[in-house]
């Protein structure tokens, strides 16, 4: 069923149109053979990436800073394979990590298509809670950030997803309004309730496959948002 009434379609970044599980392996892959880490990438990978989601969780949250996200995670994840490794190389692997993830860029199946779909019916846009100086080396050289007309990012707007200042610090940037915004992304909490609870329209991009109710929309494959736009 087609949604009466969006002019402006959102976009989160990591996990909604760029791959970021698959970058981040690679990206793994990468530092740890400049810096000689002899450890099995998928036995680090299996700890890490719920580890991450878990740190980012408390940094949405204003728990937690970035400098502490981007050695905790790494750190927990060392221990937790029980690798030995020194505060100095984690701190490097940590920048190592920021400097090439952009290096690598998968989108997810469809990206590309949704976009050229929507890019003539729609005012496109990010909001993202990715690290600024990542997140427009993402778009260029993943090619897509031209489809988009504004980019916010929680470190510009001083808060993260869902906190409803940065959905409104987006609407400002775009001139655009609540009702005539729909917010597309994977996470249910800083995506999907964020934007709801300010009356914007939502689907979920739900590649996760979580349990959620049946009043929101969501698609397990990009091309699916056709149904609705």
């Amino acid at each position: 069923m087609k949604v009466n009434g969006i002019k402006h379609v959102f976009f989160d970044l990591d996990h909604t149109l760029w791959d970021f599980d698959k970058n981040s392996a690679l990206t793994f892959e990468k530092i740890f053979d400049i810096h000689q880490v002899d450890i099995e990438i998928t036995d680090f990978l299996s700890v890490y990436e719920p580890i991450n989601l878990n740190y980012w969780k408390l940094y949405r949250e204003e728990k937690i800073d970035k400098a502490n996200l981007r050695y905790k995670r790494l750190k927990d994840s060392f221990d937790a394979v029980g690798f030995v490794v020194s505060d100095e190389l984690i701190d490097q692997l940590s920048e190592d990590y920021i400097n090439y993830l952009t290096t690598f860029n998968h989108l997810f199946d469809g990206t590309l298509e949704i976009l050229d779909h929507l890019k003539d019916k729609y005012h496109l846009h990010i909001i993202t809670n990715g690290f600024e100086e990542a997140q427009q080396r993402k778009m260029d050289n993943a090619q897509i950030a031209h489809y988009f007309q504004t980019v916010t990012n929680s470190e510009a707007a001083g808060v993260k997803k869902p906190n409803p200042i940065i959905f409104n610090h987006a609407l400002k940037l775009a001139n655009a309004l609540p009702d005539e915004s729909m917010m597309i992304g994977d996470n249910l909490e800083a995506d999907i309730i964020g934007a709801m609870d300010l009356g914007w329209d939502v689907i979920l991009f739900n590649y996760h496959k979580v349990t959620v109710g049946s009043h929101i929309k969501q698609v397990s494959k990009l091309s699916e948002l056709k149904t609705f736009l």
